[in-house]
């Protein structure tokens, strides 16, 4: 039966709706999510619901999910939604599981983000921010990081995120501060820390060091140019004396800093001089004339195209060179002249890493400003000179273009810049052309340039061997006690360690090991879903230098050490440790700026003799202890997270910097699990930019569809890949919404004064099709837990809407109309029917629960309203014994049968020849080897939803044929029956039920 039956026609026709069992329930179709949600929201909170929650699940086995923190500098955007959204399902699926899942939401505090929209409001106001106390400076850090907490907590907690939002984690705590001041003294005293003076990306604008993380790579056009350094010396080739060795560059601001030219002790070299014909031809290379000039053999070509598109490889003279014979030979610098600094002849030095991929086989080094130039160059005994101050500039004192800059300006750079125009007059710029495209590092805070630039800041290193130091500090031993050697291969911890293994996880690196391999042996026994997350960070890992992580900025945690103004090196002192720890818990960060040093220090040391630093701490490693002060702070020393949740860019943020911070103080990395997720695109599949007007923005999505819209597209996309969303893909969730939503209107109406006594207890009893149900339920319920084990929910929320809208609503719920409305309340088939119903409820409702958190609250709620919050609830109780593959399989082939006559029925009823499908008569032809299904006419008829259905044998099929039944219309049920005499009269199990 599909709809209400009409009144037979006629004065003397009886109206029997009154008689039909229709659905009853106040459970609307129309949603309204955007203004019901804030209200159940409310109720969760007035009820304080989380705490509830623990109450209930307290001594279960734990599951944690640590959350990565958020900047608290500006409203979320989808990006953020539809990370909490996830973390919110994995916790509330974990929590269904009956899993004790506490979810503490937390945000980074300290560094550029905050500081940065600081800085912007001075300088609006045009003061300068290096004018203000630091103290003030801070409290003012501080207070617009407080107010974005709280704007963002409440833009989270109205997605339906659950959590500790009272008591959330922020870096910027007093306890927080004070463990992160205390990890960075483990790594002090284990030896890991060390200060040096390598060259790191830096930022002129921002005036700070920064991290790979703080960085983005967008394509830019450079000067590429080709100077000339003359041979002055070369012992192993006299006739080169007098040439000139050619570099290119595409940052001409690092010529003025030169210090050595590195070959390559493989590559085969040519002096080429132009013949004197090419200047007749060519006059502008007249300055070229009598030049010879040494270059990598094939990258001549490359070269004369630079200098001339014209001139080619027949237009010169070419001397061979054996390998090897550059080693001891000496250049001097093309702005010799100047005296000084450029009047020391510079040193070719053999180096690895130069190759033939482009330029002239020959790299100018300036230590100042590479990583490969200052290894080269240290290894000779070149050490830094530091002439690029922090803002871009040369230093004042600077004998070539001192106080001038900034060196990234493309003017600074450009062809006729003053480099290029200075090293033109010198006679040593060969080619020079503003037209190198290519990718280059940016900050994503500032947007703008940065430079590699030397300058002394702090390091943990990644290659000493550091594990046995590690085990001493946990077992309360001097770390000094232990001799730390490097380890050649992997190998076991001694059993004195086993305590330390049982409490954070086995390692099987040696004591030797550095933090690099620990760090690699820790991606080894984790988990990574996707699996590629696994390759993607071993190979950062692999390949990373030493962590700098000192910042040249006010708002932080200070680098607390002391430094003897002596030696250099820092003080190790485990009693003066424990004094700074209690200072910070005390007052925080703050305290260190204003500190008494000595007080600090104590007696045994004089504080005129040590420098306190003033560097704060790379806020990565504020984040990469949170750990320390969230994890194991709340839940128990050695505590590792189940999992950490974040999208795939923190596999070089924070993933790595919480695996480095806890490997170098526990050996282990601090998460058994890593989940990653693509990033949020338009509709279109591009990224999502204010600039382009294409940013769908959560918080104008929520108050005009509800959230429950948004967590449903976030469930149902591959979210391992980037995902896209706009209007037309929001409308797809939202009619995939309605269906979810009118599966459970059907339900709530269809139980309307269920009670048990009704219930139908042994599933023997039930019809066979209520049994296939159960089955299929039992496989929705073995899905939906794999999904849930792999994290794949866009899995979990496609089984659930397929199994609502298939095998509910088009199959179970269509099947069974009929005898929910038309038979008696307690005929067998209509309690096993409502039974079953009963069952799925409970199911479904449980199920949905984690995504559709609002709907599944008040699907609950209007059934139960005195019952307490679904969220309390466990995942439903499956019977295994529902599970039947024979019954499953003989339905299997009656569902194929159902579809193919409803194939044949639907052009009928377009064409007008039936109205509905209770009109038509079947006859359906199978082959002699198809068997036929085990059903009676009555319980086939009732499948088909037809009058009357026949099985006959035919060589090819199955096929259906349709006719319009002859039979007529019983006046309540709509069914057309050989009983039923004309239009409008009951059958007979009609005519019983009513009493007729």
């Amino acid at each position: 039966m599909s709809d209400t039956p009409e009144p037979k026609r006629g004065a003397s026709a009886r109206d029997w709706r009154d008689t039909v069992f229709l659905p009853k329930t106040d459970f609307p179709m129309k949603a309204g999510l955007a203004a019901k949600e804030p209200a159940i929201l409310a109720k969760w909170l007035g009820d304080d619901l989380y705490a509830q929650l623990r109450e209930k699940r307290a001594g279960r086995e734990r599951f944690i999910l640590h959350d990565g923190p958020p900047y608290a500098n500006g409203d979320i955007h989808m990006g953020h939604a539809m990370n909490k959204v996830l973390k919110d399902i994995v916790v509330r699926t974990q929590s269904l599981l009956g899993k004790d899942a506490p979810y503490v939401p937390g945000w980074d505090c300290h560094g550029l983000p905050i500081e940065w929209k600081v800085e912007e409001a001075y300088r609006a106001k045009k003061l300068n921010k290096d004018e203000v106390p630091v103290d003030q400076f801070r409290a003012e850090c501080r207070a617009y990081a407080a107010k974005w907490v709280a704007v963002q907590r409440e833009q989270f907690e109205r997605l339906g995120v659950m959590g500790e939002w009272d008591n959330p984690y922020l870096t910027m705590n007093y306890a927080s501060e004070a463990v992160i001041a205390g990890e960075l003294l483990k790594f002090a005293e284990t030896g890991q820390l060390y200060r040096g003076a390598k060259p790191v990306m830096w930022s002129p604008v921002e005036k700070t060091a920064l991290a790979e993380a703080e960085v983005e790579y967008e394509d830019i056009v450079s000067t590429q140019i080709d100077v000339a350094f003359e041979i002055v010396e070369a012992p192993n080739a006299p006739e080169l004396v007098g040439a000139y060795a050619v570099i290119w560059t595409t940052t001409p601001w690092t010529i003025p800093v030169n210090q050595a030219l590195a070959y390559g002790p493989d590559i085969a070299y040519q002096l080429v001089e132009l013949k004197t014909g090419v200047f007749d031809d060519l006059p502008q290379l007249e300055y070229l004339r009598g030049k010879r000039i040494l270059l990598g053999s094939d990258l001549v070509e490359d070269f004369l195209k630079r200098l001339h598109p014209n001139v080619g490889m027949d237009w010169m003279t070419v001397w061979e060179y054996e390998r090897g014979n550059l080693e001891d030979a000496w250049v001097r610098h093309p702005m010799h002249h100047l005296g000084g600094f450029f009047a020391k002849p510079r040193p070719m030095l053999a180096g690895d890493f130069v190759t033939t991929d482009a330029g002239t086989g020959l790299v100018h080094m300036s230590p100042d400003h590479g990583e490969d130039d200052f290894l080269l160059c240290k290894a000779h005994g070149i050490d830094p000179v530091f002439a690029v101050e922090g803002d871009g500039k040369y230093r004042a004192d600077w004998l070539w273009l001192g106080g001038q800059g900034s060196v990234i300006n493309p003017k600074f750079n450009a062809p006729d810049g003053p480099i290029c125009s200075d090293l033109r007059e010198a006679g040593a710029l060969l080619a020079a052309s503003a037209d190198y495209a290519h990718s280059y590092p940016h900050s994503w805070r500032s947007k703008a340039k940065v430079i590699f630039r030397a300058t002394p800041q702090w390091f943990i290193a990644m290659d000493k061997g550091i594990a046995a130091e590690i085990d001493a500090v946990a077992e309360g031993l001097d770390p000094n006690s232990v001799r730390a050697e490097p380890v050649e291969a992997l190998s076991f911890l001694p059993e004195e360690s086993a305590a330390l293994r049982q409490a954070q996880g086995e390692r099987s690196v040696g004591n030797g090991a550095t933090l690099r391999q620990l760090a690699l042996d820790a991606i080894e026994r984790t988990r990574f879903v996707p699996e590629k997350g696994r390759n993607r960070i071993h190979a950062m890992v692999e390949g990373r230098p030493d962590w700098v992580i000192s910042r040249q900025r006010a708002w932080g945690v200070p680098i607390a050490l002391y430094v003897d103004k002596g030696s250099g090196d820092y003080l190790r002192d485990p009693a003066v440790n424990a004094r700074i720890v209690a200072a910070f818990e005390a007052g925080g960060a703050d305290a260190w700026f204003g500190a008494d040093h000595q007080a600090l220090l104590g007696p045994d040391y004089n504080a005129a003799a040590y420098d306190p630093q003033k560097d704060i701490l790379d806020v990565w490693f504020d984040s990469g202890s949170t750990h320390a002060f969230t994890i194991e702070a709340r839940y128990g020393e050695g505590t590792r997270a189940d999992l950490y949740l974040e999208g795939s860019d923190q596999h070089r943020g924070w993933f790595q910097s919480s695996l480095l911070e806890s490997c170098g103080t526990r050996g282990v990395a601090p998460y058994k699990a890593v989940l990653t997720h693509g990033f949020a695109l338009d509709g279109q599949g591009r990224k999502m930019s204010k600039s382009q007007g294409n940013v769908v923005d959560p918080l104008k999505i929520i108050p005009e569809s509800g959230a429950d819209i948004l967590r449903l597209w976030v469930a149902s996309t591959d979210y391992f890949e980037d995902v896209r969303i706009g209007k037309e893909i929001l409308a797809g969730t939202s009619d995939a919404y309605r269906k979810l939503r009118n599966s459970f209107r059907y339900l709530l109406g269809a139980l309307d004064g269920f009670s048990d006594e009704e219930r139908v207890e042994a599933v023997a009893d039930m019809p066979d099709l209520e049994r296939y149900v159960l089955h299929l339920l039992t496989e929705l319920d073995a899905e939906l837990k794999s999904a849930t084990d792999a994290f794949e929910f866009n899995r979990y929320a496609r089984a659930l809407t397929d199994f609502c809208n298939n095998d509910l609503s088009a199959f179970f719920f269509d099947i069974r109309k009929d005898s929910l409305y038309c038979d008696a309340p307690d005929d067998p088939k209509r309690r096993a029917y409502r039974t079953v119903l009963d069952t799925l409820f409970h199911a479904l409702v449980r199920y949905a629960a984690p995504i559709l958190c609002f709907t599944a609250e008040e699907v609950w709620g209007t059934r139960f309203p005195e019952a307490g919050s679904v969220h309390l609830l466990e995942w439903p109780e499956v019977d295994p014994i529902w599970a039947d593959a024979r019954l499953a399989e003989q339905w299997a082939e009656l569902r194929v049968l159902r579809q193919i006559v409803s194939a044949e029925i639907e052009p009928k009823r377009r064409d007008k020849e039936i109205g509905s499908s209770l009109e038509a008569k079947v006859a359906i032809g199978l082959p002699d080897d198809r068997d036929r299904p085990n059903v009676t006419h009555d319980e086939l008829t009732e499948l088909l939803i037809v009058s009357e259905a026949v099985i006959d044998t035919v060589a090819h099929g199955p096929v259906a044929v349709v006719h319009r039944s002859d039979y007529h219309k019983c006046g309540r049920c709509w069914r057309l029956l050989p009983e039923v005499d004309e239009d409008g009269d009951l059958c007979g199990r009609c005519t019983e039920v009513v009493g007729g």
